[in-house]
């Protein structure tokens, strides 16, 4: 057998792991879900520290701006990047296997955070240092993503997850919509109920994570992978993980859909975010008193 027919082997063996691990996480019947390594890169052995995975779904018409920014802003010297394709039904993973760039692919429609789930496993067995997870749809500007690899690679503080977030004194101005306005607000005062610590933008899809956080997300129901948002930084912040906070430069989505659009799909979304981050507090609280 060729080198590079043993190389592909181990690279679907590994995937194929990760499917069954990734597919349990979700909801029955996801466990059948399979991965398949797209472009020359799934062939080679990475390349940098640093990993940037990005969950795709039917983003063609904003990911191949994404990877031309990625590639302008010179991100490639520092690190790997892996596309996550959500089996979309366009163009996406094509668009990943023209660029050589590295793409996991479900069968079956999972979702956005057992996409991030995934991701965390793939950097875990491929023993990266750091994770920074950003959107495919264009609103993350790239020059965020070189602020995060400085605060996790570089700073003194070494923290275990940055927030790249919307809403800070320095952030560039960023406008939400009327509902979403009305969630972030209530949001920031629930965490701060929880947690006595301010968090402007808990919902932020830009975050860098550490070695220890990513594995933390990549072990089976440590990750909620339905609603990975508020909840999960709340989690983290309970167990004694390091959390740092940024500003960031975001864009208004140009082309496609967001998950939260509309008005029923924020209203309840809002709602099962609230019980969750209340369940997390009271299972936090109980853990704290047993121990």
């Amino acid at each position: 057998m060729r080198k590079t027919e043993q190389a592909l082997n181990k690279d679907n063996e590994s995937l194929t792991n990760l499917s069954h691990t990734a597919g349990s996480a979700g909801k029955t019947g996801d466990s059948k879900a399979a991965y398949e390594t797209i472009g020359k890169e799934s062939l080679k052995s990475k390349k940098h520290d640093t990993l940037i995975i990005i969950p795709a779904y039917n983003e063609e018409k904003n990911l191949q701006g994404v990877l031309d920014s990625l590639m302008k802003n010179n991100v490639s010297d520092y690190a790997d990047i892996l596309i996550i394709n959500d089996a979309s039904v366009d163009e996406t993973p094509a668009i990943a296997k023209r660029n050589n760039v590295r793409c996991i692919s479900f069968v079956y429609n999972l979702g956005y955070g057992n996409a991030l789930q995934a991701g965390y496993k793939y950097a875990k067995d491929y023993l990266y240092d750091y994770v920074i997870q950003m959107d495919a749809d264009g609103q993350h500007d790239v020059s965020n993503v070189y602020n995060i690899y400085k605060e996790l690679s570089l700073s003194s503080d070494h923290p275990d997850i940055v927030l790249s977030c919307r809403f800070m004194d320095e952030s560039k101005h960023y406008e939400a919509g009327f509902f979403k306005k009305i969630a972030h607000v209530w949001l920031r005062f629930l965490m701060k109920l929880c947690s006595g610590i301010y968090f402007p933008d808990s919902t932020t899809g830009l975050q860098g994570l550490s070695r220890n956080a990513f594995s933390h997300y990549a072990e089976f129901n440590n990750f909620d992978a339905r609603y990975p948002d508020a909840n999960m930084i709340l989690k983290m912040h309970f167990l004694g993980f390091k959390i740092k906070q940024i500003p960031s430069v975001m864009h208004p989505r140009t082309s496609g859909k967001s998950m939260h659009s509309g008005i029923i799909r924020p209203i309840k979304y809002m709602i099962r975010i609230t019980a969750s981050v209340i369940a997390i507090w009271f299972r936090m609280r109980l853990m704290k008193r047993k121990g």
